[in-house]
């Protein structure tokens, strides 16, 4: 219960919460459409999205400054690809946070003469850029694990005992994408920090990749994967350990 109080009381552990009912509402939704018998909850389901979206740009309102914060710490890293990837990743989230914010106060009528559609466009770039820089990082660790594991001996022979153990997968696969998948599996089994970043990364990447019509999907994939994303996002949240550092 402690944990559950503490989580809670965090306002990115409140985020978390909202954006995983977001995207449900969204997902049943999908499946409920041609279901004539449940028009009123669809319904239901398209304001609580709706709300759910409007208190989560509540809940972002300063995380531009927290991300320029980031920014800064990034840019003394010493390894210069975690440096770039990481910083252009806060930059480009500390402008989506910038766009989303001018949005919320549009909506609430704050300031009323500004393009909303381009602004919503202008956030999505933002935001995808953020998750490209992001995934090119976990890409950039994941090879570096991958050649640490293949550096260790002990590993190798391992290795090779898998592939000699399985012929009937050496008649079908080649025998080095066969090893390439196992060292990638092998890698990131023993950091599931990187794995779950990983996915999660991937699984945001189709939302912008839908709004700005790069990759046109449906709203059953983009609430699907909202909600694995936001599943992992409350998972590393409880567990830090999960939390892939920096």
């Amino acid at each position: 219960m402690d944990a559950v109080v503490k989580f809670t009381s965090q306002s990115q552990g409140r985020d978390r919460i909202f954006r995983a009912a977001q995207y449900a509402c969204a997902l049943s939704k999908y499946l409920l459409r041609n279901n004539s018998d449940r028009k009123d909850l669809v319904a239901k389901l398209k304001s609580l999205e709706t709300n759910m979206s409007a208190g989560r740009k509540l809940f972002r309102l300063g995380n531009a400054i927290n991300s320029i914060e980031a920014a800064k710490r990034t840019m003394q890293l010493s390894d210069r690809v975690l440096c770039l990837c990481l910083t252009v990743a806060n930059i480009n989230r500390a402008l989506y946070f910038i766009c989303d914010n001018v949005l919320w106060a549009r909506s609430v009528g704050l300031i009323r003469d500004i393009d909303k559609e381009r602004w919503s466009l202008n956030a999505s770039r933002c935001y995808f850029l953020s998750l490209v820089m992001n995934l090119t990082r976990d890409v950039y660790v994941v090879l570096q694990l991958m050649m640490q594991r293949a550096r260790d001996k002990h590993f190798r022979q391992k290795m090779d005992q898998h592939i000699s153990e399985c012929p009937e997968v050496a008649e079908v696969v080649i025998p080095q994408l066969d090893a390439f998948l196992f060292l990638l599996l092998e890698s990131l089994k023993s950091h599931p920090a990187v794995a779950l970043d990983t996915l999660k990364n991937i699984c945001d990447l189709f939302i912008p990749l839908d709004r700005l019509g790069i990759y046109q999907s449906n709203a059953g994939v983009v609430g699907f994967c909202g909600l694995i994303s936001s599943l992992i996002g409350i998972v590393t949240l409880v567990q830090p350990k999960l939390r892939i550092k920096p």
